[in-house]
């Protein structure tokens, strides 16, 4: 008789793991508090606009493929996606404009044409971007940090002799300083610290492995939109035999004798499982499902600073803009102003960094014919108690005016539908807690190593995958943790 998994949250990592336990012959079961999977990586529909509700910009699709693959199938044969040729537009305020072209030597000419940093200056840091990935790629990334069998191999001692090397001492926006002197370059380099919700005036220069994963290994676009990843994942899995549960909250994780017995789901009562692993954030994991068990919980872990949070406005709007392309970027005047608002003040600056995502540029079906849909998200705190209403009304009013501006149009007159995500709602709807969107922050040197483990060192069978664990957020790193968990189980 096959052995039972029970998976808590149908986020992707959760439907990563579900196919991965599937093909080792387990018994699994998904349940998920929402009406619908995906976690972050869900949709919004609207006025007959389509929405990707939470991550828009997709890389290392080989891990999505990996799944197929191990299935048995071809990944092209139900997921299908295509590399972007630019990977995003930065607009500055002086009126700048430079595109970042996915091929190196194309994205170097448009930096020496608009910035004073030379061709070679992008190069040398694009070269340290990859040295860093390579000696962190198969400990930091492929493997727990909290086993004994990653730090006895070859390619581990290997990366150990070369630790000095990723740049873990020194700040992010220090290393870009000595890489660039253009003043644009500088701020397009420590933009990179906001894809796992860090401050590049704290986070360590190890970060500026990013820019090797969106560059090297390119930017793509799912056909369909970002929620064909989940939707594919989800009838892969169904194929392989995972029941998916919706609108089926756990009450609480069962133990016997600090061993994992099932859960209770509420108004279903008890399931039990050989294993149960929670892709739930794991500061909720804790403190409500485990909340009978006190002694258990990781308290140094639980105190930690988390991440950033976001504040997005779903706009539909009634024009098309040709300057505009799949993925912008409109910066702040003063970069270092906007991160102490985020980080200090825990507050939002009245000059924000805007990211503007429109899928409709490229899936013409997400818009109305002659529209556009408009992602339009900041960087903000995560939720502790600020006055959201008012911080939302004044930041709306920021974006309008500076989006405005620079596009030469009043933008505020062509939005003809609106949906918001804030850090409240992020926390309502995917169980982040105080809605950081990454966990914990990672804003020191020994961030990786802080974070949660992949399994529980004081309960048995009791497993984690997601972004507020081990290796981290984002979706590569969220299908990872789902590897790192079945390898771990296999064993």
């Amino acid at each position: 008789m096959p052995k039972k998994a029970i998976i808590i949250g149908a986020g992707i990592a959760g439907i990563a793991t579900a196919i991965r336990l599937a093909v080792k012959g387990f018994e699994v079961e998904v349940f998920e508090a929402n009406s619908c999977p995906g976690g972050k990586l869900s949709e919004i529909k609207q006025n007959g606009f389509r929405f990707d509700a939470g991550p828009s910009l997709f890389t290392m699709p080989q891990y999505v493929d990996e799944l197929f693959a191990l299935a048995g199938e071809k990944p092209n044969a139900s997921f299908t996606y295509q590399k972007l040729s630019m990977v995003c537009r930065y607009f500055y305020p002086d009126g700048t404009k430079v595109d970042a072209f996915n091929e190196t030597n194309a994205f170097a000419a448009e930096i020496s044409k608009k910035t004073s940093d030379q061709p070679g200056a992008i190069k040398k840091y694009l070269e340290n971007s990859k040295r860093i990935y390579q000696i962190t790629n198969h400990v930091f990334l492929k493997k727990s940090l909290h086993r004994l069998s990653t730090y006895l191999s070859f390619k581990t001692l290997k990366s150990v002799l070369r630790l000095t090397q990723i740049d873990a001492f020194r700040s992010m926006h220090k290393a870009n300083h000595a890489f660039f002197t253009d003043k644009k370059m500088v701020q397009y380099a420590d933009r990179f610290a906001t894809y796992n919700g860090s401050n590049p005036f704290k986070a360590p220069a190890t970060l500026n492995v990013i820019p090797h994963l969106e560059q090297h290994f390119g930017a793509y676009f799912p056909d369909g939109g970002m929620y064909q990843i989940t939707l594919s994942l989800v009838e892969l899995a169904e194929r392989l035999g995972v029941k998916f549960h919706y609108n089926s909250p756990i009450e609480k994780i069962v133990l016997e004798k600090n061993s994992v017995k099932g859960v209770k789901i509420v108004e279903r009562g008890f399931v039990s499982a050989d294993i149960v692993i929670s892709n739930s954030d794991v500061y909720f994991t804790y403190k409500k499902l485990l909340s009978e068990y006190p002694k258990l919980l990781p308290k140094r872990i639980l105190r930690q600073e988390r991440s950033s949070s976001a504040l997005i406005f779903y706009w539909g709007i009634k024009k098309q803009f040709r300057q505009l392309d799949l993925h912008n970027i409109f910066f702040s005047e003063d970069y270092q102003k906007e991160f102490e608002h985020i980080w200090q003040q825990k507050s939002i600056s009245d000059d924000p960094t805007i990211y503007l995502n429109i899928s409709s540029k490229y899936e013409k079906k997400d818009a109305p014919e002659g529209c556009e849909n408009w992602f339009t998200m900041i960087n903000v705190p995560s939720n502790q108690g600020q006055n959201w209403d008012k911080l939302i009304a004044e930041a709306r009013k920021d974006i309008i005016q500076k989006l405005s501006k620079a596009l030469g149009e009043d933008i505020g007159e062509l939005i003809v539908c609106e949906s918001i995500l804030d850090p409240r709602s992020i926390e309502s709807k995917t169980f982040s807690y105080q809605g950081s969107l990454y966990g914990t922050s990672s804003n020191s040197q020994f961030a990786a190593f802080l974070r949660h483990s992949n399994k529980s060192s004081k309960i048995k069978n009791l497993f984690f995958c997601g972004g507020s664990v081990h290796p981290g957020g984002g979706i590569p790193l969220a299908l990872l943790s789902a590897k790192i968990v079945s390898d771990w189980i296999g064993k």
